[in-house]
């Protein structure tokens, strides 16, 4: 092994600190997207809170993974939000119970989500919507979306895979459409892949991050959010990469 071998080369961020987004919530010490979980995150250091929204029949905006409530699996949409669980929060509730310098990652589920969203957060102060990070699957929809609102942050959630024209195209897209980032599974992230969409000033979240190593090595590759079950390791490991 030659003299530099082991030397780790860490790329820079956009963000720095990087965001640690817990994912759900802290779900891998209290069940997933509860105050209790959105709580303990919090707790644990978390600078961010990750969650999926869904809209209820009188347009309150619910946090949960899949959009479906009790033995029978049926929609949130099919209730008002005084019928739901008191386990389930809104939005706009979690935003009310966390400190002012959370961010919030929130995975837009419900397309017909976005406007009554864009609605809410036009009378929050830009202050707070300067932390709301927007994900959604198809990011000419996100183009549509920011004629609504300019503040706001959104991300395009997606895969290299469904990059038909490749990412380098994907990044000039994203820039033109001003929209500020782009969220991969943290194995398809590498230092190239994130210096080609900070080449075009564009954010990049890798989601997953489970393992130390891998929170370690989006890091060091110049990553500006990571999202994890465990608040704890993933905070140990942006702590240790900031020494």
């Amino acid at each position: 092994m030659g003299e530099y071998d082991s030397v780790v080369v860490r790329l820079p961020s956009l963000l720095s600190p990087p965001l640690a987004f817990a994912h759900r919530g802290a779900r891998a010490h209290a069940p997933e997207n509860t105050p209790a979980a959105f709580q303990l995150a919090v707790k644990l250091g978390a600078t961010g809170i990750e969650s999926d929204v869904w809209i209820t029949a009188d347009g309150a905006l619910v946090l949960s993974h899949d959009g479906q409530i009790g033995l029978r699996r049926r929609p949130i949409r099919s209730f008002d939000r005084a019928e739901l669980p008191n386990t389930m929060i809104t939005l706009p509730e979690l935003v009310a119970s966390v400190p002012s310098t959370i961010a919030f990652s929130i995975d837009i589920k419900d397309d017909a989500a976005m406007e009554p969203l864009l609605s809410w957060a036009k009378t929050e102060p830009d202050t707070m919507r300067e932390r709301l990070y927007l994900c959604h699957p198809d990011w000419t929809k996100l183009a549509e979306w920011r004629a609504i609102d300019p503040v706001v942050n959104l991300v395009d959630s997606t895969s290299l895979k469904a990059m038909d024209k490749g990412p380098e195209r994907r990044a000039h897209d994203l820039a033109e459409a001003n929209i500020d980032g782009v969220n991969l599974r943290r194995d398809e992230w590498s230092g190239g892949m994130v210096s080609l969409f900070h080449r075009f000033d564009r954010l990049c979240f890798g989601w997953d991050a489970q393992h130390e190593h891998v929170l370690a090595e989006l890091l060091t590759m110049g990553i500006d959010g990571v999202f994890s079950d465990h608040v704890d390791l993933m905070m140990d490991a942006v702590g240790q990469h900031g020494r």
